[in-house]
């Protein structure tokens, strides 16, 4: 095998990889882009709006276990693949049926791409990058932010069916360089065999207690950075008398922070080679940063100036992030998982973090009954609980001791194969 090739070709996976993360973001965040238009061309209330904008999230949920572990018997280029040909009808469908109905199937459809890509992430990025899969996934997560900036910036700028066009045009272009760029696998390097049902896949991921831990974690700070981001302008503006723009350029301020965390934070979890303390240091210092917003600009009413909160917000919008990556990274370092299963523990973690980020915000939101200082207080807390999981969870990094007996069982399995 090649290894400089490989090594070479790894950062094309990535690139298309990180492609996919941008339109599917940019298409998502369109609606909000859009809104104005959207709401009264659709004759839609605020309710109708949420739903639409979340779909693709419920196509995630309902379709992330399946593709993942389908992923594990076929390889996650053929699943990401028709993931990516049901997105592409979808935003054909998206751009010529401009009426409620057929928008809403068009964004559970486009959700299936996205869904497809997030459940075999792990699965892909691991047979590249190794024990670099962390720096990998902090690449595709600042892809994400990317795209949910462009979506603000370019969308506006066309018409409804022109933005959504040019959108799907993209989509499908992205779909060809899939088919022609990716590949399973380096040159001379074999995926495990497909040797069980897709049920048995699943159930090897399921019945291992970490694999939870990991879906636990990244659910909760998922949920509570999700629900922290979209309540920071509106608590300006109603609690601290900001305006509009203010408030806005503030949460943007968060935006381009998460951008930075995600992919700084992994390479610096990569140089350490030990991710456990590392990871419950900037829960603990991203819980701080979130109970000073909380404290000072809520209960105290006593907000900073606008320059210097951007600068509060794009360091805990950075720490806030960091952790997601690499949790997301760790299945592939159980022993019982690796590369066989990754499919499937993705799928599960997938869900998992789905599923709190779309129920826990509306719980809190539920309790709290319009009070932000009670409201970012449960965010808080819930963000903190991450790291609960996070000791729970035994040293996955590559100079940990599992790493270690891992590698020096590959190391033996070669010699016997010698």
């Amino acid at each position: 095998m090649n290894t400089r090739k490989s090594s070479n070709y790894r950062w094309v996976i990535a690139a298309v990889v990180c492609l996919i993360g941008i339109l599917s973001n940019y298409m998502q965040y369109q609606i909000s882009a859009l809104a104005v238009y959207l709401m009264p061309m659709l004759h839609i209330d605020q309710a109708g709006f949420s739903t639409l904008l979340l779909m693709p999230m419920l196509t995630a949920v309902f379709l992330s276990i399946p593709m993942g572990t389908i992923g594990d018997r076929v390889g996650p280029k053929k699943v990401v693949l028709t993931g990516l040909a049901i997105a592409v009808v979808g935003a054909y469908i998206r751009t010529f049926g401009l009426n409620f109905p057929l928008q809403m199937l068009s964004m559970f459809l486009l959700g299936a791409g996205i869904a497809a890509l997030n459940a075999n992430l792990v699965k892909i990025f691991s047979v590249w990058f190794g024990d670099q899969t962390q720096i990998a996934m902090g690449f595709f997560y600042g892809s994400a932010g990317i795209g949910v900036i462009l979506a603000q910036m370019v969308a506006p700028r066309f018409s409804v069916r022109n933005s959504y066009l040019s959108a799907a045009i993209i989509l499908t272009v992205a779909s060809l360089l899939w088919v022609f760029l990716i590949r399973d696998a380096p040159e001379g390097v074999q995926l495990p065999p497909a040797t069980d049902s897709p049920l048995k896949y699943f159930n090897v991921a399921a019945r291992s207690r970490n694999v939870w831990l990991i879906a636990l974690c990244y659910g909760c700070s998922m949920a509570a950075s999700t629900a922290f981001a979209g309540f920071i302008p509106q608590t300006l503006i109603n609690n601290n008398g900001f305006n509009k723009t203010s408030a806005g350029l503030v949460a943007s301020a968060a935006a381009l922070g998460s951008i930075a965390g995600s992919i700084i934070g992994p390479m610096i979890s990569s140089r350490l080679g030990k991710w456990k303390g590392y990871l419950f240091a900037t829960i603990l210092v991203g819980t701080a940063l979130m109970v000073y917003f909380w404290a000072v600009v809520l209960m105290l009413k006593k907000a900073p100036v606008v320059g210097l909160l951007c600068c509060i917000m794009f360091v805990s919008g950075a720490f806030g992030a960091i952790n997601g990556p690499i949790v997301q990274a760790m299945p592939f370092a159980l022993p019982e998982i690796r590369g066989k299963y990754a499919g499937s523990a993705g799928g599960l973690v997938s869900t998992v973090g789905l599923l709190c980020a779309f129920l826990l915000p509306i719980i809190i939101s539920s309790v709290s009954k319009g009070n932000y200082v009670l409201n970012l207080g449960l965010e808080s807390m819930i963000f903190l609980l991450s790291d609960v999981f996070v000791l729970l969870l035994p040293e996955l990094g590559p100079q940990g001791e599992i790493a270690k007996r891992i590698a020096a069982a590959d190391r033996q399995a070669v010699e016997e194969k010698k």
